[in-house]
């Protein structure tokens, strides 16, 4: 199994979140990632958006590191950075010189704001990313402020891999005889698209723009999660008739008539109250005996402890150990072509010898780079 994306070689400018997680996706299916990382900088290297693929440590701010930098570009097929627009431009790495040399080059552009806007100069974080996208106004429960998701949705669903999408698709497009083009991916765009469903919704009138009172956003007292008797906790989706009608059957309600309201959103706050009374009564093992493998649409809400050891999990495979640490194992699953054993991240610069030598310079040269700062 040597990944669909072999031959495929990348770039990576060092960064943090979404770009890493990008060549995260795309080494796990077989392209090869050479990270330029700052010399002196660390790696972590359980970091499992940064694993597979090698470092090499340059100085950018010297006229001979750019260079390498170019020379690396030259051989690549892809390129993704995640700076401040105009950052790349200073450093003589933007995608007008690089593209001279390198016409076929798939340039990624990884930020918040986009490359342009009112926004784009400034700093931001996931949190004002998704904020702007009008996705965190969704987040939360009814009566409350609105709670960010972690960084799933801006840096990791809006970011990263809506950037490895837009880079297998140039990778497409030049296959089918386009030019290499960049590709300006903000955070703000991916989050937005992300809640297509939600903005479908609304336009029927069927999603309200208030946290808590919607189908999908813990309104619902059957779509929702629940304290169980040892203070852990299930999640209920049981959103279609014969899925819920199990569900009352299995919780032990089928005859409170007024479960049968299921629709009625005026009874959606008594409803919930009612079930939160009735799962606290059990464990969520107990629970796991009643509910687990049928179609009541449930399943216990785990930790990052607890979920490797689930033999669901474990049944597919979906953890890896790496390096003796548990990561998430690569996705999605191409049954043909599988994705490439994930290897530990490398530390800064780990494999800069190397990376040099393959691009022709000899022990010489690499000693002087060392020396002059140029490289570590």
């Amino acid at each position: 199994m040597i990944g669909a994306l072999s031959g495929i070689r990348i770039i990576e400018f060092a960064g943090l979140g979404p770009g890493p997680f990008c060549a995260m996706m795309l080494a796990d299916h077989g392209a090869e990632i050479i990270r330029v990382d700052r010399i002196g900088g660390k790696n972590r290297t359980a970091d499992p958006t940064l694993r597979s693929r090698k470092s090499i440590a340059l100085n950018l701010k010297t006229l001979e590191g750019v260079g390498i930098a170019r020379e690396l570009v030259k051989s690549a097929d892809g390129l993704i950075e995640g700076l401040r627009p105009g950052v790349m431009e200073r450093l003589n790495l933007g995608p007008d010189e690089l593209m001279k040399d390198n016409p076929k080059l798939v340039y990624g552009r990884m930020t918040g704001w986009g490359q342009n806007g009112p926004y784009a100069p400034v700093a931001g974080h996931d949190i004002n990313y998704i904020a702007l996208a009008g996705a965190l106004h969704s987040c939360g429960r009814a009566g409350d402020k609105p709670t960010p998701p972690v960084n799933l949705l801006g840096d990791f669903g809006g970011g990263g891999m809506m950037l490895a999408f837009g880079m297998v698709s140039a990778f497409l497009a030049i296959k089918n005889g386009a030019p290499g083009q960049v590709i300006d991916c903000a955070m703000t765009d991916g989050t937005a698209a992300l809640m297509a469903g939600m903005w479908g919704l609304y336009a029927d009138g069927l999603w309200k723009d208030e946290r808590g009172a919607n189908l999908l956003d813990t309104g619902a007292h059957f779509y929702d999660t629940y304290e169980t008797k040892d203070r852990k906790y299930i999640s209920i989706g049981s959103i279609e008739p014969k899925f819920y009608a199990l569900l009352l059957d299995k919780a032990g309600v089928s005859k409170d008539p007024e479960f049968e309201l299921q629709r009625d959103k005026d009874h959606w706050g008594t409803l919930s109250e009612k079930f939160t009374t009735v799962f606290k009564t059990k464990t969520r093992d107990e629970w796991c005996e009643i509910m687990e493998h049928t179609d009541v649409c449930f399943a216990p809400v785990l930790s990052l402890e607890e979920a490797p050891n689930h033999p669901h999990n474990i049944a597919r495979n979906t953890f890896v150990k790496v390096d003796g640490k548990i990561q998430p194992a690569p996705a999605p699953r191409l049954l043909v072509s599988g994705a490439v054993a994930p290897v530990r991240a490398p530390n800064s610069g780990e494999d800069t010898k190397a990376v040099l030598k393959a691009m022709g310079y000899d022990n010489a040269a690499i000693e002087k780079f060392t020396s002059a700062g140029i490289v570590g």
